[in-house]
């Protein structure tokens, strides 16, 4: 198992599949980088070095009483890079991660960065404010901090069998296996790590993060997303990278990694390969 460790003395667990230009993959709330296995092979495959991470409190990384916010977890992907020496990095952010890639790019620059990518990301702002009036309302996050500290275990069952793979939309067909697996991964996270992290995912704002992007950006989002609505999440990070370019999955939920993982690979290949040629 590798791992590399941080300025504080956390142990931040990596995968490194293949050999070629490097990508990273930051992976969403509360899962680990095994979400991201079917890109991570795939791209392996099509010849990318190909990185992904548990974020700190997650999945095989070291569970820290402090530290579960977005600067943090910024710095600890820059110790990650750093330690690898990456260079001409793609970084692919998945909902949390979105964040995570962003606030990284805010406080790091792009020196090491050729491309990024946000997925079902939650930059610019998810939670409701008076400068941000078309966000999700506060009580909704409430929600999930209710819900994590009386059972989480059940919180996770409710989100995998319900808006997060859009399995509770008519005709829904999200194989049990998959559901599973965001459980298994989701209580492989530190209670107050998954707990904190909600605040950091809903609250954070990435206006000033977005606005440092002087890279080619891909934003890839469906407009069915019952977790980081289209409007709140994609559209409008789109609209404030400069050039940056939209693709929308019609009818799609949050969870695209695993119910559109082969169209989400193609994409991410498509991409990577632009910068390439």
């Amino acid at each position: 198992m590798s791992f590399v460790t941080t300025a504080d003395g956390t142990d931040i667990f990596y995968k490194d599949w293949g050999a070629g230009r490097p990508v990273v993959l930051s992976h969403g709330w509360p899962l680990n980088s095994d979400s991201w296995e079917a890109q991570q092979l795939f791209l392996a495959n099509n010849g990318y070095r190909v990185i992904a991470h548990d974020r700190r409190g997650h999945g095989r990384s070291g569970q820290t009483w402090h530290g579960n916010e977005m600067d943090t977890y910024a710095d600890d992907l820059a110790a990650l890079l750093e330690f690898l020496d990456l260079r001409e990095v793609t970084l692919v952010g998945f909902s949390t991660g979105g964040g995570e890639i962003t606030r990284y790019i805010g406080r790091h620059g792009t020196a090491r960065v050729a491309q990024a990518v946000l997925v079902s990301a939650v930059p610019p702002l998810m939670v409701r404010r008076d400068d941000n009036p078309g966000g999700v309302p506060v009580e909704v996050f409430d929600g999930l901090r209710a819900g994590s500290a009386a059972d989480r275990s059940q919180l996770y069952r409710d989100l995998a069998d319900g808006p997060f793979f859009g399995n509770n939309r008519p005709g829904a067909d999200v194989s049990e296996g998959i559901r599973r697996a965001f459980w298994l991964q989701s209580m492989a996270a530190g209670h107050r790590n998954a707990y904190e992290s909600i605040a950091a995912f809903s609250a954070t704002d990435f206006r000033g993060d977005l606005a440092a992007f002087d890279v080619p950006t891909l934003v890839i989002h469906g407009d069915d997303d019952q977790v980081v609505p289209f409007e709140v999440g994609g559209k409008s990070s789109a609209e404030l990278v400069k050039d940056a370019r939209l693709l929308v999955y019609p009818g799609a939920p949050h969870g695209i990694t695993d119910t559109h993982k082969q169209q989400l690979s193609d994409d991410l290949l498509t991409f990577l390969r632009e910068y390439d040629i």
